[in-house]
């Protein structure tokens, strides 16, 4: 019966990623807002504060709270740097940690609200012919030279400005700078129909600007992911924490050396981070800080047991050549949709030509 309802992996990111939609989105509708925070107050994905009626916000808003108006201030006031500084980020931490355990870095490729709307947003691309944009090594936007944006991303606009803003070095505006231009705020907002987010702020010259920003990487996101699969998710600071801990979590993309390896590159083609590490290396090292668990490169690998999604021990999803060969019958590696193909049925012989 299971198998009927999921046949592919696929199928069964797709219900998680759906859900974990609507929660992110509208969570608090079910368990309110008070339970929404307690409970998933540092939820390691894209899942917008902003948003009032998810469930869940993810850890770098918190994060940047606690750095701006705990660490920084009291920094400043050293007669009140007690345990009420720290342990508010130590429990912030602690939650991160005790989902990050489970799961791992499936957050960002199973449950991130803003990279289940660039699959899909990536899938309409794919369906209607969007040519696919794929970097090659010397490109700007190749995978190898975006990568240190998102460190950057992190260290800068999560920790950085917020501790100097909590020190009275720079201003107020700069409290929480990578909420004010992450496209999650605007992009799950607008799921529920609150457009204020998509105002700018014309009585702060900086939060203007930080608005200005968030506005065109909305923009570029929309656009982009229709032909590059994934866009923001290369320099998601999130991905980068993330990444940080990826070893914590007994969650994780286990690869054998194959000959074929580097031969056929199908599994990096699938990949929809672009990592050229999963078909080159194998072991640890086949476990990029790019990757986000989704599975896609276990599921279009030819070779029986080469790639496998494990828990522990445990071996959740393993690489099949049966199941390869059903996959590509339905959606290339790179994410195209085969077209439906309507046949004609034969009719029926007319009179004139039994005659």
């Amino acid at each position: 019966m299971l198998k009927a309802i999921f046949p592919t992996l696929a199928r069964v990111r797709f219900v998680v990623q759906l859900a974990m939609l609507l929660l992110t989105v509208y969570g608090s509708v079910v368990v309110g807002h008070y339970a929404a925070e307690k409970i998933t107050g540092a939820l390691p994905a894209l899942s917008c504060a902003y948003d009032q009626q998810n469930a869940a916000y993810c850890i770098l808003i918190p994060t940047q709270h606690q750095i701006h108006h705990r660490i920084g201030e009291g920094i400043v006031r050293a007669q009140q740097v007690t345990f009420g500084v720290f342990v508010p980020l130590l429990m912030t931490m602690l939650t991160f940690f005790a989902f990050f355990f489970v799961v791992g870095k499936a957050f960002c490729g199973w449950v991130c609200p803003l990279g289940t709307l660039q699959e899909w947003i990536g899938k309409v691309g794919r369906r209607f012919n969007v040519g696919l944009r794929r970097f090659e090594p010397g490109d700007l936007g190749a995978p190898t030279r975006v990568r240190p944006v998102k460190w950057l991303l992190l260290l800068g606009l999560v920790f950085l400005l917020p501790l100097l803003t909590g020190l009275g070095i720079t201003p107020h505006s700069l409290g929480n700078p990578y909420c004010d231009i992450c496209p999650s705020r605007i992009a799950t907002t607008l799921l529920t129909g609150n457009t204020e987010q998509l105002a700018l702020r014309v009585d702060d010259n900086i939060g203007f600007g930080l608005g200005a920003v968030a506005d065109m990487l909305i923009g570029f996101m929309l656009v982009g992911a229709m032909a590059i699969r994934q866009p923001f998710c290369r320099i998601c600071p999130l991905l980068a924490f993330n990444a940080a801990f990826q070893r914590l979590s007994p969650m994780r993309l286990v690869k054998a050396k194959h000959e074929a390896c580097d031969k056929c590159s199908i599994c990096t083609e699938s990949c929809p981070m672009d990592i050229p590490e999963i078909s080159k290396e194998h072991g640890r090292k086949a476990y990029h800080e790019d990757c986000t668990l989704c599975g896609r490169c276990a599921e279009y690998c030819p070779q029986d047991g080469v790639i496998k999604l494990k828990w522990g021990p445990l071996a959740l999803f393993s690489s099949s050549r049966e199941y390869y060969k059903a996959k590509v019958k339905r959606e290339l590696p790179d994410g195209t949709v085969k077209p439906i193909k309507f046949v004609k049925p034969a009719s029926a012989a007319t009179p004139a030509a039994d005659a």
